[in-house]
């Protein structure tokens, strides 16, 4: 429900009048009122945009083709993901929709926090790769697992050493605090156990923190499989840390909206299939 009626909602002027009176009577709400120059939604229809989005793509799956071409198709597919995933993911599931469907178009936008996980931004997007608990009306599914480890330069005067605590401790860090986290999810755990790095630099991406560690003598605490895909392009070594903190597992999220539609299997087939793909390549791991 938006505010003012649009020239590609199909109505003519006249039409929409008649079809805002109708939804008045029905709800016995004004719905939309005059505030100085411009039309704004009541509380009423403010509680209603979540529920009547979820009603309209319960409808709109009615219309949903019974298969999905992926050859001809020329749909756009929109996801959500950190850079890290789009830095791993991004190159071999784009080898396989460069050759299965050659105009099909995929948007990345940035992953923007789990505040963003509602209705409305539910009806926006296609697939979200992240970490983290379900969220509502998402499935999700697991995709690859991964563990943290140190990026150094080549050449780092502590090198190897930093395997030792007392090393690793003296360190000066490069932290990485992405959108919707209050701070690395390595000091979290860190301070857990009643640990504190020397974090000298905090960065909002992992990108940024390897190229960071490459050209410095700061020190990265990212992903493994991270470090790997770039440590001959940027003269990185992968250092193992003195403390593990286990297993990182990164989900597949989709619309419930979505769970049967056919571009949308075809997507998260290929997907799943690049995740396979990681799990497959990690004994080659450093």
């Amino acid at each position: 429900m938006s505010a003012a009626p649009h020239s590609g909602s199909g109505l003519s002027q006249p039409a929409a009048s008649h079809a805002l009176q109708r939804l008045r009577d029905i709800f016995g709400d004004p719905l939309l009122v005059r505030t100085g120059a411009r039309m704004e939604l009541t509380l009423r229809a403010e509680a209603l945009r979540a529920p009547l989005a979820h009603a309209l793509d319960q409808v709109r799956g009615l219309f949903v083709p019974e298969d999905f071409d992926a050859a001809r198709s020329e749909r756009q597919f929109r996801l959500m993901m950190p850079d890290l995933a789009v830095e791993l993911l991004m190159p071999p599931l784009m080898e396989k929709v460069t050759r299965l469907a050659p105009n099909v178009r995929i948007e990345i936008v940035p992953w923007r926090g789990p505040a963003i996980f509602h209705a409305e931004f539910a009806r926006t997007i296609d697939l979200v790769i992240s970490i983290g608990n379900a969220f509502k009306g998402f499935h999700r599914q697991l995709l690859y697992t991964d563990s943290d480890a140190l990026a150094v330069r080549r050449g780092h005067p502590m090198g190897a050493k930093l395997k030792r605590r007392s090393a690793f401790l003296a360190a000066r860090h490069v932290g990485v605090i992405i959108r919707g986290q209050s701070e690395d999810l390595i000091d979290t755990w860190l301070r857990s156990k009643g640990i504190e790095r020397h974090v000298s630099l905090v960065v909002p991406g992992y990108l940024e923190a390897l190229h960071v560690a490459a050209r410095t003598d700061l020190v990265a605490f990212v992903p493994r499989r991270l470090i790997a895909a770039l440590s001959s392009q940027l003269g990185l070594v992968t250092v193992t840390p003195p403390l593990d903190p286990g297993i990182d597992e990164q989900f597949m999220f989709h619309p419930t909206r979505a769970q049967m539609d056919p571009g949308s299997v075809w997507l998260r087939r290929l997907m799943l299939d690049t995740g396979r793909e990681l799990e497959k390549a990690k004994r080659k791991l450093p």
